[in-house]
């Protein structure tokens, strides 16, 4: 039966109990409304881990002023039901005062890495993810967390901030879970219209018309990115392109020409939807 708690002390306690059983825990954490991609970090916390704990909150410290927190889909109910069926040990669900019962005064700020992509886009959303994270870890105390390569640049970002603040925890990146037509799986897409999400498929076909170029000879990343720009724009649902980037995928410092080591990032705004998606290079 999986055990739900609310209160840090409670979650605290159940971890300790069983790291003195000599047991290992592995972490998964999310803002809930659970899809294929956050089962499958489950399934591989659980393969490797004797004790799987979710985080289940909607943080509002790495949300902007015009985003969509207050809108962000929840589902609480569904979403335990799913962790249920995974066998899942655990879940901490917090409150938002009991995150946060007070102004924090603290900032995590990792750069370099944060200044392209969403991190250029999105003012303040790798501080509040490194913030929130960080009050994870020391809360929850994992051996081992779960993050899904969609969203690479967190990753990345979560594994400097481990590194440099010497957090006893290994960070496991986990592949991208699409559906049956390429699109990446997102609790994001929920926004989207039946012809929007019909639409919403040129970010992935897009990576693989790159991934085609890129086959035949084309090493040049403006030439690549201007071609994605066009394709994407070709299609109605498409109000706008926030960024293509071809990036180091371990500096995320963009590039000007493919050597191998690359990460194809885009963020695409699809009805109201800003969806993210990438690709590494493979040559």
């Amino acid at each position: 039966m999986i055990k739900v708690f609310e209160k840090i002390k409670d979650i605290r306690a159940f971890v300790e109990s069983a790291k003195r059983e000599g047991k290992s825990v592995g972490f998964v954490p999310t803002m809930g409304y659970l899809h294929e991609g956050h089962l499958s970090l489950v399934r591989c916390a659980r393969s490797e881990n004797d004790v799987v704990v979710v985080s289940i909150f909607v943080n509002p410290t790495q949300f902007g002023p015009s985003e969509d927190y207050k809108d962000y889909p929840r589902d609480m109910e569904r979403d335990i039901s799913l962790l249920e069926n995974e066998k899942v040990h655990a879940v901490f669900a917090p409150d938002v005062k009991e995150m946060y019962p007070e102004e924090t005064l603290t900032t995590i700020h990792v750069e370099k890495l944060t200044e392209h992509l969403c991190g250029a886009k999105r003012k303040g959303h790798f501080d509040g993810v490194c913030l929130v994270v960080s009050k994870l870890f020391n809360i929850v105390n994992p051996d081992r967390a779960y993050f899904g390569k969609k969203d690479y640049q967190q990753y990345r970002v979560i594994e400097r901030m481990v590194r440099d603040l010497n957090f006893p925890i290994s960070v496991v990146p986990c592949p991208i879970i699409r559906e049956e037509d390429g699109l990446a799986a997102s609790s994001r897409n929920i926004y989207l219209s039946e012809k929007e999400r019909k639409d919403a498929t040129c970010l992935y076909k897009s990576l693989r018309l790159a991934d085609k170029l890129i086959k035949n000879g084309e090493y040049n990343t403006k030439r690549i990115i201007d071609a994605m720009k066009e394709f994407i724009m070709g299609f109605e649902s498409v109000r706008k392109i926030d960024y293509i980037e071809i990036v180091d995928k371990y500096t995320l410092e963009p590039v000007s020409e493919i050597k191998g080591r690359e990460l194809i990032a885009l963020a695409v705004y699809v009805g109201k939807a800003r969806l993210i998606d990438n690709m590494e290079v493979q040559i």
